[in-house]
């Protein structure tokens, strides 16, 4: 399972964060955009170091470019005149790979922050890249074109879940249940809305499959992500960590957010104009 879970997180840092980033429009994100490679390339290889403090260094190599990356989010947030749904979700985007980031320091040197396991923190770095940043920032997008009150929830929803699943691993599988839920129900708006736009007919057949697909995925992902949830709080018959990895981790990284960040990236090809916030 490592090697899998370490092959969706170099996806995470090599293509999600910069392509995400730049789908942003935000100039101001352009440097750190620029410099991101220099954070990732250390990240990705203390994946591959034993526990220690080679690895753990080059964690934090990271962990600094995702320090920096999040203190864009209280900038966005003062400058706003107002906190709408799609501004949310971008600081929510901005924020969440500092939280892979701090799980992935932990992790490599071997301390169990928190009272998590190292297994735990493991996961964590992939599920804050793509649950995260690319949910979060995929989100505000869909909200920004989807005018209408489906778009701001989807907005709203996705940051909430994603805070809510973080709250209940200190509180409990409960509390994490109920993340799920609310977390599944954004996402499942946002693959409404996303097939929608696929269907639309002044788009291209590529763009169109990568959005129909991006949307498909996230009902079966999304399923699985609930029935986990849903065997931890109460017990009952669920799949593994290891069969998580490998359909609901695999599949949210490549079938929805490899697909819906490439379909953007075309669809800004030929609107350049448009922007996240």
């Amino acid at each position: 399972m490592s090697v899998l879970v370490h092959a969706i997180v170099m996806l995470g840092m090599f293509v999600v964060v910069p392509t995400g980033l730049r789908l942003t429009g935000l100039r101001e994100l352009d440097r750190i955009r620029g410099l991101w490679p220099l954070f990732a390339v250390p990240g990705a290889l203390a994946l591959w170091l034993p526990r220690g403090p080679a690895a753990t260094a080059l964690a934090a190599c990271y962990a600094l470019g995702a320090l920096l990356l999040a203190l864009h989010a209280p900038r966005r947030a003062v400058r706003g005149r107002t906190l709408d749904p799609p501004a949310i979700a971008l600081i929510t985007a901005l924020v969440a790979p500092a939280v892979a980031a701090l799980a992935l320091v932990a992790e490599r040197s071997g301390h169990e922050l928190f009272g998590f396991g190292l297994g735990i923190l493991a996961l964590t770095v992939p599920h804050f890249h793509f649950a995260g940043f690319a949910a979060a920032l995929v989100a505000g997008l869909v909200c920004r074109v989807s005018d209408g009150p489906a778009g701001r929830f989807a907005a709203l929803s996705v940051p909430l879940g994603t805070l809510l699943v973080l709250v209940g691993y200190f509180v409990g599988d409960w509390a994490e249940l109920a993340g799920a839920l609310v977390l599944t129900a954004g996402m499942w708006t946002v693959g409404l809305l996303t097939w929608r736009l696929g269907r639309a007919e002044d788009r291209d057949r590529t763009t169109r499959l990568l959005l129909l697909t991006s949307a498909g995925v996230l009902v079966a992902t999304m399923l699985l992500a609930l029935s986990w949830a849903l065997g931890e709080a109460t017990g009952l018959p669920h799949p593994s960590l290891a069969w998580m990895a490998a359909t609901h981790g695999l599949g949210n990284a490549l079938g929805f957010a490899l697909c819906s960040l490439l379909a953007w990236r075309r669809i800004r090809s030929t609107h350049p104009e448009g922007r996240t916030s």
